[in-house]
């Protein structure tokens, strides 16, 4: 199955019988595969903190390599840490290079273990540099008559080519990495001289990145040309009276002689190195499995378990099956009397279930039960998962909020759930992104989980359990959800915020977007289509429009056509191009606005096609056939700033710029003219948490008079009185109000505001000597989180940034964003989740018919009965405003509408 595994086994066979054919050697520069791999791989570490992006861009480059040039042996030569003979003697030798990174010197003991247990050998010697023993061993290559690949991403080792010694020159631009791969022909062909002379030329023009000085005065051009015509520098210097060059490079070329004798001698690769590597009889390449499973399930690499094949190595069985027993339920009667047992047992019981192909596995920590509606009626299904989820067990599940909203539109409302495992996996590391049972299993117990066994009842039942190895997948799956529960809850335990955070907030407020999304939003389809239709109008009027103005026919939705009608036909101005031709993006287009009327056709053509195909023909699709709503899935693990998703469909994109946009919340709808939907929304809660957090005494001061925050500091920041703030200059300071904390830097307000530069720096200059306070917590944030690794919210939710360890400049501050961000924007969605859970409980405490149906970022909408209007927008007013006490005022107006659009007020 994996091609490297096959070439070994057949190499083996070869090497067995005396090798039949000639043998082909791959070796690694392997620190300038990983050098070039840390830099060019975005920072990655595993859920300890511990960086992997070299080590994992390394065995990518080292495996893709492997497969296309189907090496018999592999060697990896590293650099030790001590002066080399080039360094005793010249100590000016690379004293410019800068001093690796703590984050990839942490990963080069891992890799070399790594390499040990691949069976691939490393070589490295005191004294001399990777670049000499590469030279020594591709030479023995040479003299054995075998074949020799060289893999680096360093241009110098060009100079050991020969005729069978090639060079993989491995190149990174813009995070993607190629192989160039060079012989002496390819070399030659692009130089001009055969690649030993690769020194000479070098000993002429230097090399800046290992201090190398070569003669001042002359660069690659002269260098290659003077190389081309006469050679080598000893043939140079032998005969500088004779050749025939201007008297100016005669000049340079004597002035520099010993500079340049200098050079080539720091340049020159030595492949006389002593060392133990014998390339006649290199030893076999054993995989130890067992050993490099382990490693790559710490290190998170879960494509290369796969790669190698190593996921049955320790995978089944983790504990003995002896001591736990086993009970098939197989009867309703079995079931009844089981869970009478586990409910007076308060006991924890971890249960793995699968509604739709009615199976059940669950257990406590001796006993695992197994349940199967093939032996029992529907309505016996149906009341053994009514009892199961009565709230009397201590149930622990993982992603419990999909399998409750199965339940719950299967007619069973789940009471309680006391853990689960995928919330808790999000809460301890908000920016994994994959919470997926399987990757926590491995990530928090080492424990590989194989394709879930529900999949495979139908072939693996017939009546009772037949098939022994699914039976052992059950179990196992329980087992790994025990084992994930077993080791979260310390690490909670340690986090008391987070703790506080889990159980007073994430685990309830599952239940709230459960009853959120089985409800749904009613929708009016009959005006939604209706409304398609005059889109599709404006649309074909549009379109024609934009052929008039070309003079022709063509696809609009085309980039290519488009550019070409756009810049050859109509001869626009070209703003940009890339590689698929000229770029026709909203922000070139927006530039060249001016120049033709069509710009503005095909902005509007385009706004009104995707309101079509995305929210008109998108939303019709998704409607329910049942009860005429749609039931938007809210995810509650989906960002890493705690803020709540909505998917299938994206309710919380429905757009609100252009009054075509606000159209569509028209088409969301009380249920009947006895119901209306109430909306509310918190007043610039971002910039009231971003005060409180600051502590700035002139944006407090701002919100606790009650002043429009954007007037305010218009007033401040132009030196004017609040009634003659123009809307110009109310707009300028609401661009930087909202884009402070992202970072926004003066290009990006002066393409915002259509200023210069020098104007955008000079406004934020004095934006932040208004509000000092903010300059201090941006700078003291990022200082915070360079120090702890990660920054809180409010309420002490995490994120951790392991981009701020780059050594790449748009990476770290990338990082640095984001550690300004998180705080106001991940307290914001923690204030709202709260304000969700209260308003919820409040409704059914008091017994009330309202539903919450809805949540927008800061925006929360309720579907109530003419008759609880008045009470419901007074408890959703008081429970969104006193969600927290804050040094300002919360502030949240809620308005009523038989339609989203008037609802939003």
């Amino acid at each position: 199955i994996y091609v490297i595994l096959y070439v070994r086994i057949i190499d083996r066979v070869l090497v067995i019988t005396r090798r039949f054919d000639n043998m082909k050697i791959m070796i690694i520069d392997g620190n300038s595969i990983l050098n070039r791999a840390f830099y060019g791989v975005r920072m990655l570490t595993n859920r300890e903190g511990f960086c992997t992006n070299a080590i994992y861009g390394f065995l990518s480059t080292m495996f893709k390599l492997q497969e296309e040039e189907m090496p018999h042996r592999t060697i990896v030569c590293f650099d030790v840490k001590e002066k080399t003979f080039r360094h005793k003697k010249f100590e000016s030798y690379k004293a410019n290079r800068k001093s690796m990174p703590d984050e990839l010197v942490m990963q080069i003991p891992v890799m070399k273990e790594i390499l040990l247990n691949l069976g691939i050998a490393c070589c490295e010697k005191a004294g001399y540099e990777a670049d000499d023993l590469i030279g020594t061993i591709s030479k023995k290559v040479e003299e054995n008559n075998d074949e020799c690949l060289i893999v680096t991403g360093d241009k110098d080792t060009l100079q050991l080519l020969g005729n069978k010694t090639y060079v993989s020159l491995v190149t990174t631009k813009m995070g993607q990495s190629k192989t160039i791969k060079y012989d002496k022909a390819t070399f030659e062909e692009e130089y001009g001289f055969e690649p030993f002379k690769l020194v000479d030329l070098k000993a002429l023009m230097g090399d800046k990145s290992d201090n190398i000085a070569g003669i001042t005065g002359i660069g690659s051009k002269i260098g290659q040309e003077i190389i081309k015509s006469f050679g080598t520098i000893e043939n140079i210097y032998n005969n500088i009276y004779d050749l025939d060059i201007k008297e100016g490079l005669r000049e340079k070329l004597l002035k520099g002689k010993q500079s340049a004798e200098d050079s080539y001698w720091l340049a020159k690769i030595d492949r006389d190195v002593p060392i133990d590597i014998d390339v006649k009889n290199l030893p076999d390449e054993f995989i130890d499995q067992d050993e490099l499973y382990k490693i790559f399930k710490k290190l998170e690499f879960k494509s290369f378990i796969t790669r190698l094949g190593l996921e049955n190595t320790q995978m089944h069985m983790a504990f003995d099956e002896s001591d736990f027993d086993l009970i098939n339920l197989e009867s309703f009667e079995n079931i009844k009397n089981t869970i009478s047992k586990l409910e007076n047992s308060g006991e924890n019981i971890f249960i793995v279930l699968n509604t739709e192909q009615t199976a059940i596995c669950f257990g406590n920590n001796k006993t695992y039960f197994i349940a199967l509606q093939i032996k029992l009626t529907e309505d016996e299904w149906f009341e053994t998962l009514r009892r199961i989820f009565s709230g009397k067990l201590n149930i622990v599940m993982h992603d419990a909020k999909t399998h409750f909203v199965k339940l719950t539109n299967m007619g069973i409302t789940p009471k309680k759930i006391i853990f689960d495992t995928c919330l808790g996996a999000y809460l301890l590391n908000p920016a994994e992104g994959d919470y997926d049972i399987q990757r926590v299993a491995l990530s928090y117990c080492q424990i590989e989980l194989s394709e879930n066994p529900m999949f495979d009842l139908e072939n693996a039942f017939g009546g009772l359990i037949s098939s022994k190895e699914v039976e052992r997948d059950f179990i196992y799956w329980v087992y790994a959800l025990k084992c994930i529960y077993d080791e979260m809850i310390p690490k909670l335990n340690e986090q008391n915020e987070i703790k506080k955070l889990y159980y007073e907030l994430e685990l309830p407020l599952m239940f709230v977007l459960v009853d959120m999304q089985c409800t749904g939003c009613k929708v009016n389809s009959e005006l939604l289509y209706e409304f398609g239709i005059k889109l599709d109008k404006n649309i074909d009027l549009l379109t024609q429009k934009i052929y008039n103005h070309a003079g022709m026919e063509f696809n609009i939705s085309s980039p290519k056509q488009l550019g070409e009608v756009l810049f050859e036909k109509l001869m626009l101005p070209v703003k940009k191009k890339n590689k698929r031709g000229y770029s026709t993006n909203a922000e070139v287009l927006e530039e060249i606005a001016q120049y033709h009327p069509i710009i503005g056709d095909v902005l509007e053509y385009r706004q009104l096609t995707k309101l079509k195909s995305t929210y008109v023909d998108g939303l019709l699709k998704v409607i329910s056939k049942k009860d005429g709503r749609i039931h938007s899935h809210f995810q509650q693990t989906a960002t890493a700033t705690g803020r709540l998703s909505s998917v299938d469909p994206n309710l919380q994109n429905i757009p609100v710029r252009t009054e075509l946009g606000r159209e569509l919340r028209k088409m969301f709808v009380a249920q009947d003219k006895n119901y209306v939907l109430i909306d509310a929304d918190y007043s610039q809660i971002e910039l009231r948490v971003l005060s409180h957090i600051a502590k700035d005494e002139a944006m407090l001061e701002a919100f606790r008079n009650g002043q429009d925050i954007h007037t305010a500091t218009a007033s401040k920041v132009y030196g004017v009185p609040v009634e003659q703030v123009t809307s110009q200059m109310r707009s300028s300071c609401k661009a930087v109000n909202f884009g402070i904390v992202y970072g926004i830097s003066d290009f990006a307000l002066s393409e915002d505001l259509g200023i210069t530069k020098k104007q955008a720096g000079e406004f934020i200059k004095n934006y932040l000597e208004t509000y000092p306070g903010l300059e201090k917590y941006m700078n003291d944030i990022k200082e915070s989180a360079k120090r702890d690794g990660y920054v809180e919210t409010l309420f002490g939710r995490r994120r951790y940034l392991p981009e701020l360890l780059s050594q790449n400049y748009t990476v770290r501050s990338f990082g640095e964003r984001i550690a300004m961000n998180t705080p106001i924007q991940g307290t914001a969605a923690d204030i709202i989740k709260i304000a969700m859970l209260r308003v919820w409980e409040r409704l059914k405490s008091e017994g009330l018919k309202t539903k919450l149906i809805l949540q927008v970022h800061d925006e929360l909408i309720l579907e109530a009965p003419l008759n609880e209007q008045e009470k419901v927008k007074n408890i959703l007013k008081e429970e969104m405003e006193n969600a927290i006490k804050l040094d300002v005022p919360l502030v949240a107006d809620a308005h009523c509408g038989y339609d989203w659009y008037t609802a939003k007020g």
